[in-house]
């Protein structure tokens, strides 16, 4: 690719961009034990840096400033930010300023750490993760489903669901300790350096890794280990970390586990089979077995991560029967007796803490002044509740759509009765209650969570495409 052109628009820079990454991961595909060196100059290319600056542009944290005090979206004239950026690559004159620490307070009690870069560096991490992403993305293993492309979180419960209708009932449930501050910088960069050759890049990625943080007390401090939170390139930095994880796991399947012959034959000799499954720094492992076949794994979690500076919680690793259930990424995923039979089925449904948690927004948002219009009240709910049910709705959430709904109308009436205090019940319905008292005023209406339609998700397994399947013969969209 041709580094000298002059900026591209942003179709000509996507088209651009995508051929060069289908090249990158059918080169890594085809030989796993090559090391690229030639990358440096495609982070600084036209037309990464186009596609990138319009992503950073374009996602929400364009309304947060880093240290530097710079929205992007307060940025007019980005070329004249690209070129500039673009020079200090090509002068090797880059260097990452710290992140502004912003502590965000988790559903437990306790606070976590986001790390916002800088727009500068925001766009060379984007750029960087675009040169990156599609090499490991050749190296990653299908049971890992968080922050990669074309994967969701529906695919990592609907595996669940199907390995633990065939005899995986034991369920080692993990938890890392503050997983995105603790990674060793060491062990991550040894995992990168195994498919980068690239100086160049190993240097600008450390430079990322080790660019400190400016806390909210206004105190600079450095940062030994961890990648912060908030960064574009961060997620997949972890996974290449964790990916350690997934290899462990994949490797004793594919040894000794692969075949039914091989799974029955353990089964007789008393051993357990077990297949893991991961979404970010959240997973489990599947057994069948014995709970206690369950608990010697713990000790084999903590070894593999422990070369990565990771460790599990004591207090949050725990062990569970599927007929006793567990709650994971906000489902509540149970083995059950199903109703009217004696056949017991494993569900998934929303998990009480998703449950109360997009009730505490329906009450906060409906518990706001009463100075506003029922219609920015209903847009307000509307978006919400239709973000929540679409996550939800390939689980068995019928009952719990239906319940939201009744919880979403009583809410709006209390605040309409507390907008009207002297209207009375009859003059409420008329003004407010449309056909069936359901609440609509100038064309906006309150989403029905109740008649959102169920659909059941269909399990893809290994046969999850990367975005960049055809397009080294020519049969992409």
């Amino acid at each position: 690719m041709n580094t000298d052109e002059l900026w591209p628009d942003l179709p000509e820079a996507e088209s651009q961009v995508l051929r060069m990454q289908a090249k990158l991961h059918q080169w890594a595909t085809d030989s796993p034990d090559r090391r690229f060196c030639d990358l440096y100059n495609l982070v600084a290319d036209p037309a990464f840096l186009v596609v990138a600056w319009h992503r950073v542009r374009g996602n929400r944290g364009a309304r947060s400033a880093g240290v530097d005090g710079v929205k992007p979206s307060s940025i007019l004239f980005g070329d004249v930010m690209l070129t500039e950026l673009r020079e200090d690559l090509k002068a090797r004159r880059f260097t990452p300023l710290p992140v502004k620490e912003r502590m965000v307070p988790k559903a437990n009690g306790t606070r976590r750490r986001l790390g916002i870069p800088t727009t500068r560096d925001r766009v060379v991490q984007a750029s960087l993760k675009l040169v990156l992403e599609p090499i490991f993305e050749a190296d990653f293993k299908p049971c890992s489903y968080g922050f990669r492309p074309k994967r969701r979180a529906q695919d990592a419960i609907e595996e669940i669901r199907y390995l633990s209708a065939r005899s995986f009932e034991w369920v080692l449930e993990g938890d890392i300790e503050s997983c995105f501050d603790n990674i060793s910088h060491v062990g991550l960069l040894d995992r990168v350096r195994h498919r980068v050759g690239d100086k160049k890049v190993l240097v600008l990625v450390k430079a990322f890794l080790k660019s400190g943080i400016l806390t909210e007390d206004g105190q600079m401090t450095g940062t030994k280990t961890g990648t912060p939170q908030g960064g574009i390139l961060s997620p997949l930095l972890a996974n290449i970390a964790l990916s350690v994880l997934d290899e462990h796991f994949a490797e004793a399947w594919g040894t000794s586990m692969a075949t039914e012959v091989d799974r029955a034959r353990r089964r007789r000799h008393g051993e357990a089979n077990y297949r893991m499954c991961r979404y970010a720094d959240d997973f489990v492992v599947l057994v069948s077995g014995t709970k206690a076949h369950a608990e010697g794994l713990k000790d084999e979690v903590a070894a593999v991560l422990g070369p990565m500076g990771l460790r599990l919680s004591e207090q949050k690793t725990t062990i569970v029967h599927m007929d006793d259930g567990f709650d994971f990424l906000g489902f509540r995923i149970q083995r059950r007796q199903q109703r009217g039979s004696n056949k017991k089925y494993v569900y998934s449904l929303p998990s009480k803490k998703a449950l109360a948690s997009i009730k505490a927004k329906v009450k906060a948002i409906t518990r706001q002044g009463t100075n506003k219009p029922l219609t920015d009240l209903l847009r307000q709910l509307n978006s919400a509740l239709r973000g929540w049910t679409t996550y939800f709705r390939h689980g068995a959430s019928k009952t719990t759509f239906g319940y939201l709904s009744h919880y979403t109308w009583f809410r709006i009436i209390r605040w309409l009765r507390r907008k009207n205090r002297h209207a009375t019940w009859k003059q409420l319905r008329r003004r407010h209650l449309g056909n069936g008292w359901w609440p609509t005023q100038d064309g906006v209406t309150l989403f029905n969570s109740a008649t959102v339609p169920i659909i059941r998700y269909r399990y893809r397994g290994t046969r999850i495409p990367s975005p960049w399947d055809g397009w080294m013969t020519g049969t992409a969209g």
